[in-house]
C-alpha cells in the first residue's frame, strides 16, 4: 500500500521570480550557450591588474572652478551615496605596458624630460591626455574589454582617502580680495614639488582604503572631466562643456591640475590653475558591457529572492 505524500507549503516569494529576472536569465543562457553569438575579438594581451570598488558613501568637492561677483569661491562638498562597484586598474599604467602600444606604431613614444632613461616597471609619464585615450583603444581591443579614462568622480570615489580636497577654506561671504589670494598663496606653498620627481616603482606611495595603489604620489593621473568655471549670482546660467572639444582635462594627484589635452611634460607649461603637476599618467576604468551588467543585476536579484524566501521561513 503506498504511504501518503506530504507536500510541504512554499513561500510564495520563493517561486515569484520576476519576470525581467527570468528573461535576463534566459539571455545569459542562450548567451552563455552559443544560441546568441557574442563572441569579440580574441585577446592577445592579459588584462592589467583591477580592483573592484565597493559601494560606500564618501565626500565629494565638484572638479569646476566657481565664483562668485568675479570672486573666486570653494566649489560645493557633498555627500554621495554610490550604489555600483567600479573596475578600475590597480596601479597605473607602466612604461613597459605603453611601450607595447608603441611597439605596434598605435601609441606615440612617451616622453622623459630628462637624461635618465626610466625603467619599464615604473608608471608611464610624459604622456597626453590624447596618448592616454589612443592606448585606452588599443588596451580595449586587445584585450577584448573595454577600458577608458575614469571621471575625476569615479577616482574619488576610488581613491577614497587618499583624495585631495582643494578647498581655500574661505568664508563664501567674504569679500576682501586679499584673503583669497593670501589662501591661494598658502594653498600653493604646501603644494611643494616632491624632493625626487622622478617615476617610482609601483608600490612606492601607498595604498588607499579602497586598495588603489600610488595614488597622490609624485603622478597625476589624466581623467576624461573637462575643466568649467562655474559663475554664481545674476542668474547665470552654468553651461556644461562639451568633452568631445573640451581642451583643457583635469588631472589629480595631489591635488587637481586642469591641464591642456596635448601636454606632456607638465613643468614646460600648459596647466591653466596653481602649480603644474610633477608628472603625468594614467590608470583605466574597466567598463563593463551589457551581459556582464545583466548577469550582476541577476546574480544580486536572485539572491535578494533568495535571502527574502529564508527570512520568510524563519518568521513561519
Amino acid at each position: 500500500m503506498a504511504r501518503n505524500a506530504t507536500i510541504e507549503p512554499v513561500s510564495g516569494i520563493s517561486i515569484a521570480i520576476p519576470l525581467a529576472l527570468l528573461v535576463v536569465l534566459s539571455a545569459a543562457l542562450a548567451m552563455q550557450s552559443g544560441f546568441v553569438v557574442t563572441k569579440g575579438p580574441e585577446a592577445t594581451v592579459a588584462a592589467p591588474q583591477t580592483i573592484t570598488v565597493t559601494p560606500h558613501r564618501f565626500a565629494y568637492r565638484d572638479a569646476a572652478e566657481y565664483f562668485r561677483d568675479g570672486l573666486a569661491i570653494d566649489a560645493p562638498k557633498r555627500d554621495v551615496s554610490v550604489i555600483s562597484s567600479l573596475e578600475i586598474m590597480k596601479y597605473q599604467t607602466t612604461l613597459r605596458d605603453y611601450n607595447r602600444c608603441v611597439a605596434e606604431a598605435i601609441c606615440a613614444p612617451a616622453e622623459t624630460g630628462d637624461d635618465a632613461p626610466p625603467r619599464e616597471e615604473t608608471p608611464v609619464t610624459g604622456v597626453s591626455y590624447d596618448d592616454a585615450l589612443r592606448y585606452a583603444a588599443w588596451l580595449s581591443e586587445r584585450t577584448g574589454i573595454e577600458w577608458r579614462l575614469p571621471t575625476d568622480f569615479e577616482l574619488a570615489y576610488a581613491a577614497a582617502d587618499r583624495f585631495p580636497d582643494d578647498a581655500l577654506g574661505i568664508d563664501p561671504d567674504d569679500r576682501n580680495p586679499a584673503n583669497r589670494w593670501l589662501a591661494d598663496y598658502e594653498r600653493e606653498a604646501r603644494r611643494a614639488k616632491a624632493i625626487d620627481p622622478r617615476p617610482q616603482p609601483q608600490g612606492s606611495f601607498g595604498i588607499s582604503q579602497t586598495g588603489l595603489v600610488d595614488f597622490a604620489g609624485n603622478v597625476w593621473e589624466w581623467t576624461s572631466t573637462c575643466n568649467k568655471r562655474v559663475d554664481l549670482g545674476q542668474n547665470r546660467r552654468v553651461e556644461e562643456p562639451d568633452p568631445r572639444s573640451c581642451g583643457i582635462m583635469i588631472a589629480a594627484g595631489k591635488h587637481r591640475a586642469p591641464m591642456s589635452s596635448f601636454v606632456r611634460i607638465p613643468k614646460g607649461g600648459g596647466c591653466s590653475v596653481g602649480s603644474p603637476p610633477d608628472n603625468l599618467g594614467f590608470r583605466l576604468v574597466r567598463q563593463h558591457g551589457l551581459l556582464e551588467g545583466l548577469k550582476d543585476w541577476a546574480r544580486r536579484a536572485m539572491t535578494d529572492v533568495f535571502e527574502q524566501a529564508a527570512s520568510d521561513k524563519a518568521r513561519t
